[in-house]
């Protein structure tokens, strides 16, 4: 293999280091067991918090105590109750028995909580939760574990291997035993051995044109290497459209206006001066649940009372100046900074923003292990708990319970192997494709087609959709597949980001096809998913949508909620009200 640069062997590969990967792989360290991980941008470049949402939190559940024993339980009816009945009740289960673990774990590492005169955590209701469970760190709490976690990796020494595109993983027999790559800079080839390989690369919002995803990022990478490996995906068409997200500068389009704005008493217009959502939810107006707020901005312009450039006002300039600058600052700092703009005299721009898959890869709630053997995924790649709806603060905990878990039990499924399987053959074949890519000099521009759909996604699956637009988006995404075909790969003076583009093709197409085609199966309204030729919600339909290009869709059933869960769920109590 005269391309080859680089061998490595390893018992446990980790694909993204982001929280998931950090998580997961810190985990794995310490249990004593050798771990690699390598991310595809810059080591200081992984996609932490886009924009300046500044809502997440980590819960951080009471113990037992007078009126407390059912803390977890109530955290896991919340889940199941904003996840619209599609969630899996035992993915569920885990993330709230284990989420006080995750916010201890981040206090082992270091993490900085906002803190009571008790020295306890600060507590948040955040979005569509009914309790005060999320701890916090002032406006800046992903950032915040981000940095913890970097921080012990470096304790922990833990290789972490930058500008590193993972092209395949390497399967013999239904079990994984590696990954192939090359290097994005000088295009020098990598071959990992590893005995369990955990895919932590987030999901699939950059398939659509308005996204808070960064560039090149959540571009379905893990969903095509699951895929490709022998795994299935599960309910890819859920994905969370955040109400308000910029529109201009183009470097900023897609960032995050936090849900505190509104909370804070802004208000939505229309391009006619109206305060639209008394149309829609004249009870909690701008408090609406995000899927709904979303909705109506996606109505206001589609029925063409949006702005010109597409999007609705979002207006705090009728608040004291006083309240925006110490309840908002970051906020007012950040529309300074990408806009000039004072949102203490001018309202914002913002359109409905594609920045969360609900779906992703078909994995077991016990320890996210997926149907090949030793391949685990994680964080937003996988799928379970969220349903057609995320409860906003299990945006961190997620990751942070289950990265235990899963490099946990990445490490002991490493120690059980009595002999490790190799295939030259897949090496051969994942050697091969790399050089057949690289010497494609076709007509077709990767990044052109790269946008042709994310401009079908978001024309034929964004936040409504319909039968006909559905059908019409798998008939172009036919075409764009056959314009493949013909793709040029020109390396230049930047390195190999063109071979890393067209993989990034490969990977967006695949789960735009898995989302329409799953979007066109769930022929019904629920939480997220809008069909306007099935308005309502269907009962027969309270399952999950498993996918593989092998199979197409499947209908799964949604294992039955506990009986004393499901009594939580819908239980507004005042002593439930005031717990936490």
């Amino acid at each position: 293999m005269s391309s080859l640069g680089h061998q490595l062997a390893t018992s446990v590969l980790v694909v993204g280091a982001g929280k998931s990967g950090l998580r997961a792989a810190i985990e794995v360290a310490e249990a004593g067991v050798a771990v690699i991980a390598v991310l595809k941008r810059p080591a200081d470049d992984v996609h932490t918090v886009t924009g300046f949402s500044g809502s997440e939190g980590v819960p951080a559940i009471p113990s037992a105590g007078p009126g407390r024993s059912d803390a977890c339980e109530r955290h896991a009816a919340d889940t199941l109750r904003e996840g619209h009945l599609l969630a899996d009740p035992r993915t569920a289960q885990v993330v709230a028995h284990y989420a006080a673990q995750g916010f201890h774990d981040m206090g082992r590492y270091g993490m900085r909580f906002d803190r009571q005169g008790d020295g306890g955590p600060t507590r948040r209701q955040l979005g569509d939760g009914r309790y005060r469970r999320a701890a916090f760190t002032g406006e800046y709490t992903g950032l915040e574990v981000q940095r913890a976690l970097r921080d012990r990796a470096k304790q922990l020494a833990i290789p972490v291997l930058p500008g590193v595109y993972v092209t395949r993983l390497l399967v013999i027999d239904g079990a994984v035993f590696g990954a192939y790559g090359f290097d994005v800079v000088d295009g020098s080839r990598y071959l990992v051995h590893a005995d369990a390989v955990i895919l932590a690369t987030g999901g699939h919002t950059r398939v659509w044109r308005r996204t808070s995803s960064r560039r090149n990022e959540n571009t379905g990478d893990s969903f095509r290497l699951a895929v490709e490996a022998g795994a299935r995906l599960r309910d890819p068409e859920l994905v969370q459209f955040h109400p308000a997200g910029l529109i201009t500068p183009e470097n900023a389009a897609g960032m995050l206006v936090s849900e505190a704005a509104r909370g804070e008493g802004g208000v939505l217009l229309n391009n006619l001066g109206e305060r639209f959502m008394k149309r829609y939810d004249a009870e909690r107006m701008e408090l609406s649940s995000r899927d709904s707020v979303a909705l109506a901005s996606y109505t206001e312009i589609r029925e063409g009372r949006g702005t010109q450039a597409g999007g609705v006002w979002l207006d705090l300039s009728h608040l004291p100046r006083e309240t925006v600058l110490t309840r908002l600052p970051r906020v007012h700092q950040t529309l300074l900074d990408v806009q000039m703009l004072d949102i203490t005299r001018d309202p914002i721009e913002v359109a409905p923003t594609a920045q969360y898959s609900l779906g992703g890869v078909w994995v077991r709630p016990e320890d996210h292990s997926t149907d090949v053997n030793g391949l685990f995924v994680i964080g937003e790649a996988a799928s379970g708990l969220h349903g057609a709806n995320r409860l906003e603060e299990n945006s961190l905990i997620e990751l942070l319970v289950y990265g235990r878990i899963t490099g946990r039990a990445a490490a002991e499924y490493s120690a059980g192997l009595t002999s490790q399987q190799r295939s030259p053959a897949a090496i051969r074949a994942a050697e091969a494709d790399v050089s057949r890519l690289l010497a494609a000099d076709g007509d077709q521009n990767v990044r052109a087609l790269q946008r042709s759909v994310r401009h079908l996604m978001t024309e034929h699956a964004g936040v409504v959709r319909d039968a006909a637009g559905l059908a019409a988006g798998l008939s172009g995404l036919d075409e764009i597949e056959a314009r493949m075909a013909d793709v040029g790969v020109h390396v230049d003076v930047g390195g190999f980001q063109d071979l890393a583009y067209a993989y990034d093709l490969r990977s967006t197409v695949l789960a735009a096809r898995a989302t329409l085609e799953c979007a066109l199966e769930r022929r019904e309204t629920r939480g997220c998913h809008h069909r306007s030729d099935y308005p309502d919600v269907d009962p027969d339909l309270k399952v999950n949508m498993v996918w593989s290009p092998t199979t197409g869709v499947r209908r799964e059933p949604v294992p039955p909620i506990p009986t004393h869960i499901a009594e939580l769920m819908y239980d507004v109590s005042a002593e439930a009200e005031l717990l936490g």
